[in-house]
């Protein structure tokens, strides 16, 4: 488990570009890597087409899984957004945390001039934030 979460500014942009094409629903997707490093962005489709809470579709999570394999990666995040709240894990984020080895990354379109983005560890419903370092 890496104590900070290295992704790009590309990726960055990947995922705000997705959140606000689906926008006012909340976006959800995986971060395949290695040692804290964001390799590839997994956008998926939330099936619950909601504001307030998201299910990734099974099959991109498959999909998904199946790649990061693939290049002998590993899932070290699930994102999601909170299109009018902050950029911290709801009651329902905490509750639904069931990859611990993960780190859990919010995308918070309140101020849609401004996304936030923000990263944790949720272990038995305790929540640390991890840094998010962005390079270019």
């Amino acid at each position: 488990m890496s104590t900070v979460l290295i992704l790009s500014a590309e990726q960055r942009q990947q995922i705000i570009e997705q959140a606000l094409a689906e926008w006012p629903n909340e976006a959800c997707g995986l971060l395949g890597g290695v040692n804290g490093r964001v390799l590839r962005v997994y956008p998926g489709a939330n099936t619950l087409r909601s504001p307030v809470e998201y299910m990734l579709d099974p099959r991109d999570q498959i999909a998904a899984f199946q790649d990061i394999e693939a290049h002998g990666w590993e899932v070290i995040g699930i994102y999601h957004t909170h299109p009018s709240g902050p950029a911290t894990p709801s009651l329902t984020d905490i509750a639904r945390a069931y990859y611990p080895e993960a780190a859990y990354v919010i995308l918070s379109l309140a101020d849609r001039s401004h996304p936030e983005l923000r990263a944790y560890r949720i272990l038995g419903g305790e929540v640390s934030e991890i840094p998010i370092r962005v390079e270019a």
